[in-house]
């Protein structure tokens, strides 16, 4: 998944449901794209931060809220 269609789920998503925080916007998009796609997510984060284990599916949300908020600017 490209960052830019991640964006375009992540806004989709935060149309649906616009009551919610940034986290739990990201936590939604994890759910949707399913475990390959939160793997493949996570396995992004722990390489970021040069760690070898982890929790897959917090770090899966902290892979989408990187993306959002470096692709959102200031």
């Amino acid at each position: 998944m490209t960052e830019e269609e991640l964006i375009v789920e992540f806004a989709l998503t935060r149309l649906d449901n616009p009551g919610l925080d940034l986290e739990e916007v990201a936590a939604l998009v994890v759910r949707r794209v399913g475990p390959e796609r939160m793997l493949e997510f996570a396995g992004q984060t722990l390489a970021h931060r040069d760690e070898l284990r982890g929790a897959v599916f917090p770090a899966a949300v902290e892979h989408v809220l990187r993306v959002v908020l470096t692709l959102r600017g200031d």
